[in-house]
């Protein structure tokens, strides 16, 4: 098992609070159980001095779910993007189950629903196939790509929160990154394309492809999932390019 300083592991935290494991190479879902692997992208190496020899564990372990597919709390239903906070917290878009659901660090039996869980719809307590979770630590508040509804919203993390708030609609979003300076990153399926926002902005700025869809080094078909490094490097799962990303 590799050993490393706190200081690099406080630095590999930090990077994979963003990615949340949800490359489709390093993220699985098998039996709708949710997996942390042990895995740590390339895109890292250089920047947190992992030793050439550095050997991997080979295996992960189940942090929620392991009780099948269904909608109790001790359950999932397609799990898709999932965020990793400073304590461990897990937060998972349930897409089937339309809800948001929590399991704090150390929790084997249920998760805690944070959001939505309330049936399918468009209403602001509700979702239509959420895929994708971030934590926003300024506002202690859960923005959410709900995805069917064609918008991302923001939900408020304090107890008693019974609906959210639109922050961008008619995008047909599934992937969110932030950035270092709170710039919100949104892939958008229909378009191929990526937009960085200002919270509180509605149109964005255009930060990657947005050239139609197709194979080209500056073309998307259907990006999902983001990472932004500290430099602002953009990082795009190209769905249906699998040789680029």
């Amino acid at each position: 098992m590799l050993n490393l300083p706190d200081s690099d592991i406080d630095e590999i935290e930090d990077q994979l609070n963003g990615i949340g494991l949800k490359y489709e190479s390093e993220e699985y879902s098998d039996d709708d159980d949710v997996y942390l692997l042990h895995e740590m992208s390339k895109l890292m190496v250089n920047q947190i001095n992992i030793p050439a020899d550095a050997k991997w564990s080979q295996n992960g372990w189940t942090v929620s779910g392991r009780n099948g597919k269904g909608g109790a709390t001790n359950q999932l239903n397609y799990p898709y993007g999932l965020f990793v906070d400073d304590d461990q917290t897990v937060v998972i878009a349930d897409y089937w189950n339309n809800r948001i659901i929590q399991w704090k660090n150390g929790d084997t039996t249920n998760g805690q629903v944070v959001a939505g869980g309330n049936g399918q719809g468009n209403g602001l307590n509700q979702f239509q196939w959420p895929t994708d979770v971030l934590i926003d630590k300024d506002t202690d508040s859960l923005i959410i790509c709900d995805h069917g509804n064609r918008r991302v919203v923001r939900w408020s993390r304090r107890s008693g929160t019974t609906q959210g708030e639109i922050l961008i609609d008619n995008i047909y979003c599934w992937g969110l990154a932030m950035d270092e300076q709170r710039y919100l990153y949104v892939s958008d399926r229909e378009k191929h394309e990526v937009r960085r926002y200002q919270l509180g902005e509605k149109n964005g700025t255009l930060v990657a492809s947005g050239n139609g869809q197709c194979c080209g080094l500056n073309q998307f078909s259907n990006p999902t999932y983001l990472f932004v490094d500290r430099q602002q490097n953009l990082y795009v799962s190209d769905y249906f390019e699998k040789n680029k990303g």
